[in-house]
């Protein structure tokens, strides 16, 4: 196993560990869990291929799963439904 793929592991561990602790931390938590994830996806995929990249990405989309949905709703754009 590869250092890259370790980490992943610990960093799956921890956002675990974050997500049985009270609510209060689980927006500053995110921020974190996100600062440190994204760069390691980028690790996980260079050391071992795109398809483990894929993998360690929607694990991390699977824990982080409401900052990916506020992303889409933003990405998305405001909602006009005076013309329904």
């Amino acid at each position: 196993m590869t250092i890259s793929l370790l980490l992943a592991c610990v960093w799956a561990l921890l956002a675990t560990g974050i997500a049985l602790g009270p609510q209060r931390f689980h927006w500053p938590a995110a921020w974190v869990l996100i600062a440190l994830g994204v760069p390691l996806v980028g690790w996980v995929t260079y050391e071992n291929g795109p398809l483990l990249g894929l993998i360690a990405l929607a694990g991390g989309m699977s824990v982080l799963r409401w900052p990916v949905i506020y992303l889409f709703r933003a990405l998305r754009g405001p909602r006009d439904h005076a013309g329904e």
